[in-house]
């Protein structure tokens, strides 16, 4: 049986998911500056794009640069966490 090409990205964001939940995974890239609550609503941004709710799509994606945004001007430019 083939799979669609909707239910493969599915899998994608769910293995994505599960590696930013990964306690390692979170480590590494909090060393990088990264948050994994804005990685995660990135990711679920991105999701609801490909899934055709662009509503949703703006509010997460949106949600987030906003935040990465303001984190940025409050370190004064340094890489956002």
């Amino acid at each position: 049986m083939t799979r669609s090409a909707a239910a493969e990205l599915e899998d994608v964001f769910e293995e994505l998911d599960t590696l930013l939940k990964n306690p390692e995974v979170g480590a590494e890239l909090a060393d990088r500056g990264v948050n994994i609550s804005l990685a995660m609503t990135l990711a679920d941004g991105v999701r609801a794009y490909l899934r055709g709710d662009k509503e949703k799509a703006l509010l997460e994606l949106g949600t987030a640069t906003d935040e990465i945004a303001a984190r940025m001007t409050w370190s004064g430019g340094a890489a956002p966490s």
